[in-house]
């Protein structure tokens, strides 16, 4: 009998060190139901919390008033896997702050009040295979280099935004994207959409409610109309479209080639000038010696 009242004793030793061991790292504050995961949501924060442990694997910050992420904040926390931020104060994500998560799987930054999405803001997480942007309604700008380096990358929401436009190319770099969600944005059937609309119904069976599911506004009158009422001929006027960038190298090789025309023409005129007072200044020498 005595042996098992010491092997009890000896769980409930372990047992009381490793719960004192998760209260002395877990912050007052929030939470946390298991060694690797720090549960903060909820809870009124202004500003991230402090001493989360190092080795942290899953931070839940949900449903706080956290205004911003400071770039160096993540360099610590290597081992992070699951970073949720949605429903936040988020206006912006410093280039490069989330650079340093070498094994971020999921990120979530729904629900914030982020205006653009720049280059750089991810780095390199090739790890990253679930990214939520999601009803952030001032955002309007997505950068085609935004997600630039994200090989992993399986699922990006967009959907709720303030989006009117977004380079395809954007969508093009992520070679293992299987789901997108672009639905509830203000997007406005233009030339600047015909390259998108074209890459959605190329790859329709990537939106969850399929191109059924997206509106655009027609830029004559503003009347949104499904994506299934388009069709390639619907931009086909884009084709003929020149942008400005079309119309400056325009303008610069006719420039070019009117400079380069003006200098020959000088030149030749000149050759025939020279060459003539040549011939006569020839013909008066030989003039000379006759007589």
């Amino acid at each position: 009998m005595l042996p098992c009242i010491c092997w009890l004793q000896t769980i409930l030793v372990l047992l009381s060190s490793a719960l004192w061991t998760l209260g002395e790292n877990c912050p007052a504050i929030c939470l946390c139901p298991d060694p690797h995961t720090v549960d903060c949501s909820g809870r009124g924060l202004t500003r991230l919390p402090d001493e989360i442990p190092l080795d942290v694997r899953r931070l839940l910050l949900a449903d706080n008033w956290i205004p911003r992420i400071p770039s160096d904040f993540l360099v610590l926390y290597s081992d992070l896997v699951y970073l949720d931020l949605r429903n936040n104060s988020l206006s912006h994500i410093e280039p490069g702050t989330l650079s340093t998560s070498s094994r971020l799987v999921f990120l979530d930054l729904g629900s914030n009040n982020l205006t653009e999405i720049p280059k750089g803001t991810f780095g390199e997480s090739r790890s990253l295979i679930k990214l939520r942007l999601g009803n952030n309604p001032y955002l309007s700008m997505v950068n085609e280099d935004a997600f630039l380096g994200l090989t992993s990358l399986r699922e990006l929401e967009l959907e709720r935004n303030a989006l009117s436009t977004l380079k395809v190319g954007a969508l093009k770099q992520l070679p293992s994207l299987r789901v997108v969600r672009l639905e509830g944005n203000p997007w406005v059937c233009n030339c600047n959409f015909a390259n998108l609309f074209e890459w959605l119904m190329e790859n329709s069976h990537k939106l969850p409610n399929g191109v059924e599911g997206i509106e655009c506004s027609l830029p004559m009158d503003g009347r949104q109309v499904s994506l299934t009422q388009l069709s390639k001929d619907s931009f086909r006027e884009c084709q003929a479209t020149l942008t400005l960038t079309d119309l400056l190298i325009i303008i610069f090789s006719g420039i070019s080639v009117s400079v380069v025309a003006i200098m020959t023409s000088f030149f030749l005129a000149s050759t025939v000038h020279c060459f003539q007072r040549w011939s006569k200044g020839t013909k008066g020498d030989e003039e000379e010696t006759e007589e």
